[in-house]
């Protein structure tokens, strides 16, 4: 039973669900809903895809979230970044407005559902630290400044194309005195009130009357509010025929569920975008589900996010949608609103399936600028150039990472922009590491404790050469390793001992071992005597399954206190005994 309990979660909550529960989540799927079909409708267009597509890609993969996911709150649906990631890639083997440009979004959900699959039946989740919080918020930040620029053109009704931030101002700003004045003044008055909407209903409602909670909630439909005014609108003044581009018939009904058929070319295409568009959404939505799980002290398991994200972009795919992941103000909602368990999720896709049924008929004068102006106010909150500041400030390597990730996704795109953030951090890790730092110590007076002799008043003895290692040993870092331990003898014609104290040394690749043969070698060959201290219980492990112990012209020591006190005691209790 628990193995099964492993892989479906919902048999741990289900067993205790109970009608006050119910009626919980039913709430919360009302308004979660509410807020879910604007976003999926605007997500779908910023794809490049048919509107209803995103209704489809909203139903399917909350019902199997809810089966295999982990998180109470985490609420599964089209994002913003990977919708954009998903126009890019799909882009790139067809063309929009095709049955092959959606054929191929299809494909794209399926292979990255297969491949969070794959990676949660092998645990393969620390991959995603490969992403880091410098790379991933520099990525974000210019697809958000990317998608916000995209979408002024709809806004405006003029034509704008382009992989990159740079491609689309480039292809927009011939076009500007093509403006369409009905659809700008639409445009930026929905922009204007969903912008106020976010701060300045709530209090409104509070002041009419409502409960803080109540108008807190009430203030997320206002996007929805923006719909249904633009529509109305656009319908009784007969807009379209001003040149406001409307989104015309959307067919209602659900989603035919089929499996797509397989083309090597086309899969082999879309593999690495696929892949990218997995671990980007991976992150993204753990993230989320582990920062609203520790409000309420619950537990995640990230493998099995995995496993249940895979489901869900499956879903996605089996359904008519495009790729899914788990997003932040969606799950904020669903938390703040009362969510109890995953079902909740599956009670919104009941709801999102009503909406495609009967309300698809009264989207036909949604101008497309509404939709614009809404994808526009929710990235808006994704650009947080702030952050570069403090990284830069923090760590200049980790700054260099961001920097780059935010130059090259708004010069190239997202998918080079992601690679090259993640190879310079890869990069400037290697480098770094390749260059650890290595201290000389000596003894504390009146203390067994050593410090480095550059930040501490220390004792140390002439013949001995005490050196910290404040990394692991492995390939990059083992001929400086080397090098450091040459010139700090060389400096010193008096020792007759080194000493490697390794408290951070936690591991000894292939490599590092041979660099210490030889290091023991070259000093046993000027009658200097190498020790080691404070080597941890694996390393050591690792060490007794080589001949370099039985080499090692000194010995291994518990502590750097007991190899100095074996070498020359009478110094050591000397400064131990000192005040």
């Amino acid at each position: 039973m628990k193995s099964l309990q492993k892989y479906f979660p919902i048999l741990i909550w289900g067993a205790d669900y109970s009608r006050k529960t119910l009626a919980n989540d039913v709430m919360v799927a009302c308004i979660v809903t509410v807020m879910l079909i604007p976003q999926s409708l605007a997500y779908a267009l910023l794809a490049g895809l048919p509107m209803q597509v995103g209704l489809y890609a909203s139903m399917a993969p909350l019902i199997l979230y809810a089966i295999f996911g982990t998180s109470r709150a985490l609420a599964v649906g089209p994002v913003a970044v990977v919708s954009l990631m998903t126009a890019v890639a799909v882009a790139n083997v067809a063309t929009p407005g095709t049955p092959e440009y959606l054929t191929a979004a299809i494909a794209l959900a399926v292979i990255s559902g297969l491949m969070l699959l794959l990676m949660g039946f092998l645990r393969l989740g620390f991959l995603a630290n490969f992403l880091s919080h410098p790379v991933i918020s520099g990525f974000i930040t210019a697809s958000g400044i990317q998608i916000a620029t995209g979408q002024l053109a709809p806004i405006l009704g003029i034509k704008a194309h382009g992989e990159s931030f740079v491609g689309i101002v480039h292809s927009m700003l011939p076009n500007l005195t093509n403006a369409n004045l009905y659809t700008a003044v639409m445009g930026m008055v929905s922009l204007a009130f969903l912008f106020w909407s976010r701060k300045g209903l709530k209090p409104l409602l509070c002041w009419l009357g409502l409960s803080l909670r109540s108008a807190d909630l009430a203030a997320k439909v206002g996007p929805v509010l923006t719909i249904a005014i633009t529509t109305l609108v656009t319908w009784h003044f007969g807009l379209a025929d001003y040149g406001v581009s409307i989104v015309g018939v959307v067919p209602d009904g659900l989603p035919r569920l089929s499996i797509p058929g397989f083309d090597a070319d086309l899969w082999a295409a879309l593999l690495v975008p696929a892949l990218l568009i997995a671990v980007v959404g991976y992150v993204e939505s753990v993230s989320v589900a582990l920062t609203l799980a520790a409000k309420k002290r619950q537990r995640i398991d990230p493998d099995q996010e995995l496993i249940a994200l895979g489901a869900a972009n499956i879903g996605a795919g089996l359904s008519g949608g495009f790729p899914v992941t788990g997003g932040l103000s969606r799950s904020v909602v669903n938390f703040e609103a009362g969510a109890e368990t995953p079902a909740a999720g599956a009670f919104t896709a009941l709801g999102i399936a009503l909406a495609a049924l009967l309300l698809t008929p009264l989207l036909f004068f949604l101008p497309k600028a509404t939709l614009a102006a809404i994808i526009i106010v929710a990235v808006v909150s994704l650009v947080d150039l702030a952050t570069f500041k403090q990284v830069w400030h923090y760590s200049k390597a980790d700054g260099a990472a961001m920097a780059s990730t935010i130059v090259m996704t708004l010069i190239q795109g997202v998918e080079v922009g992601l690679l090259v953030g993640v190879g310079v951090s890869i990069f400037l890790h290697l480098y770094k590491t390749s260059k650890p730092h290595v201290a000389v110590v000596g003894q504390i007076p009146g203390t067994m404790h050593f410090r480095n002799v550059e930040r501490h008043q220390v004792v140390t003895s002439p013949d001995i050469v005490s050196l910290r290692v404040d990394a692991s040993f492995y390939f990059p870092n083992a001929r400086f390793l080397e090098d450091t331990i040459n010139n700090a003898v060389a400096a010193n014609p008096a020792v007759k001992h080194v000493i490697l104290e390794c408290p951070a040394v936690n591991t000894v690749d292939a490599t590092a071992l041979e660099s210490l043969r030889e290091i023991n070698h070259r000093l046993r060959d000027g009658g200097i005597t190498l020790h080691l201290s404070e080597v941890k219980g694996p390393i050591m492990d690792q060490l007794k399954r080589s001949t370099f112990l039985d080499e090692l012209t000194g010995k291994v020591h518990l502590t750097q206190f007991d190899a100095v006190a074996s070498i020359d005691p009478e110094l050591a209790r000397r400064t131990l005994a000192a005040e």
